[in-house]
């Protein structure tokens, strides 16, 4: 799948999990379930799907050799029964999912999307959807607030997504038990540019560094185990069952080396020399304000990849890591940009 309809069709974890396992599917990667005994080849190529997390990996010998990054990104989630009829209107209750710079979601397209949760004859079964029609949340017209030039601050428990006029209900399958669903941006990638140099597209962040790793994965072997695994649930402090900080990567790499025969032991030593870069996106110099980056180590577009570091320990690069991730750049024919 080429990249920007990577981005348009990624409504959310979901969908751009059901695309990178088709993606590695088509690339001969071999899915298991968490669920079953794992029977795994040196060499061979597989993934496996929690949620709206997935992680592929290539069999090595060596040491694993992981990239991180993660499938969701900040819009608006439905909450449970949230259909609202009032005035003539029937709108959506929602709630503030990430960081969203809420007024962007206004006047433009969104559609309704996730997974929902079916009943089955075997019990229950999830579905990713989408909804077949798109719905808008409405800003107020200048002539009603004067004021709106001067400062917006928007009330998420009142601006509302409008689903139709008159009574309705959210047209989901029959059997839907429960559902995770969203209201986000609807709008194709779109080139800028005098020469075509920018790409505005919602979900950037970080499905760019997701797509980076399936192509990387499909595409090149090395004597360790190479290990592509993007996680839900990073926008809201990956406390999921699914996310970074549930036991998913843990589990994935523990079975790989029981599968291969090694004793714990081993495994652990194992870990000790591994590596995994976190990858994610990084701000750069704003061309209309400037002042709010660090003068002393200012992000360009165009200027190669960025190593972050934080005094704090919001990211783990410390000096050891960052000379072997520059190392590793020049090797690839990369710059690196600390």
């Amino acid at each position: 799948m080429e990249f920007r309809e990577f981005l348009r069709t990624s409504y959310t974890s979901y969908h751009a999990v059901k695309n990178a396992a088709d993606f590695l599917t088509e690339n001969g990667f071999v899915p298991l379930n968490e669920t079953e005994p794992w029977k795994l080849g040196k060499g061979g190529k597989y993934f496996t799907v929690r949620g709206g997390s997935i992680v592929a990996f290539r069999v090595g010998e060596d040491a694993f050799k992981i990239i991180a990054s993660h499938t969701d990104s900040p819009c608006f989630k439905l909450k449970p029964n949230a259909e609202t009829a009032e005035n003539g209107f029937t709108k959506l209750g929602v709630e503030e999912y990430g960081g969203a710079v809420r007024y962007s979601f206004f006047d433009r397209p969104l559609r309704i999307a996730g997974r929902i949760v079916k009943r089955t004859e075997e019990g229950v079964a999830c579905e990713v959807y989408t909804s077949g029609f798109p719905v808008v949340i409405p800003s107020l017209a200048i002539h009603q607030n004067r004021s709106v030039n001067e400062g917006f601050a928007v009330n998420v428990q009142t601006e509302q997504p409008v689903l139709s006029l008159g009574e309705s209900k959210l047209p989901l399958p029959e059997g839907t038990l429960a559902y995770d669903l969203f209201a986000v941006p609807d709008t194709p990638p779109t080139v800028t540019g005098l020469s075509g140099e920018f790409l505005l597209s919602p979900r950037l962040d970080d499905l760019a560094c997701g797509y980076s790793s399936l192509l990387a994965i499909s595409e090149e072997s090395c004597r360790g185990t190479c290990v592509a695994a993007l996680f839900e649930s990073e926008e809201i402090g990956s406390r999921t069952r699914g996310g970074a900080a549930g036991d998913l990567l843990k589990n994935v790499l523990r079975r790989i080396s029981i599968s291969l025969g090694r004793s714990e032991e081993e495994h652990e030593a194992l870990l000790s020399c591994s590596l995994l870069f976190s990858a994610d996106n990084a701000h750069a110099l704003h061309p209309n304000h400037p002042e709010t980056s660090d003068p002393f180590n200012r992000a360009v577009l165009g200027g190669g990849i960025v190593i972050k570091q934080h005094a704090g320990g919001a990211y783990t690069t410390d000096a050891l890591t960052a000379a072997a991730a520059e190392a590793l750049f020049e090797k690839a024919g990369s710059r690196g940009e600390r």
